[in-house]
């Protein structure tokens, strides 16, 4: 189809132009920026899922070794001094000779602590030689 109303069509700059091309570019990049900010902090989260659970079980054999009473106790009450409550975890404490040692097993959170949590569990390890007088 040739003649002057085609031609008349294409010199029309509203319809040669760009206008409105970044909404559609915008529109079609939220979704793969959303999962982007979605994984970052997903990772966030592992990251100091590992933070809490390496130092739950240094503060667990720390207070394990310098207690005379009952180890077992002192261990898990300063393991489970600074997790925040919407973490679940478990702590164990035990002794092999003049060896303490702590385990501070946290599971990750899925994107919110305390909702639903990631079949993963995070160990957390520490041992150390009782302090004696």
């Amino acid at each position: 189809m040739t003649g002057p109303g085609v031609r008349a069509l294409y010199r029309d700059p509203r319809l040669r132009g760009d206008r409105g091309q970044s909404v559609i570019e915008f529109t079609g990049m939220v979704p793969i920026i959303l999962v982007t900010m979605v994984l970052l902090w997903q990772a966030a989260l592992v990251g100091y899922t590992f933070v809490l659970a390496g130092n739950a079980a240094d503060k667990a054999v720390s207070a394990g070794t310098a207690t005379e009473g009952d180890r077992d106790a002192a261990c898990k009450r300063a393991g489970q001094e600074d997790l925040p409550g919407s973490w679940s975890y478990e702590i164990s404490c035990g002794q092999d000779g003049d060896l303490v040692k702590a385990k501070a097993d946290l599971e990750v959170p899925l994107l919110f602590p305390g909702a639903f949590n990631l079949p993963i569990t995070v160990p957390g390890r520490a041992a150390a030689a009782t302090e004696r007088n």
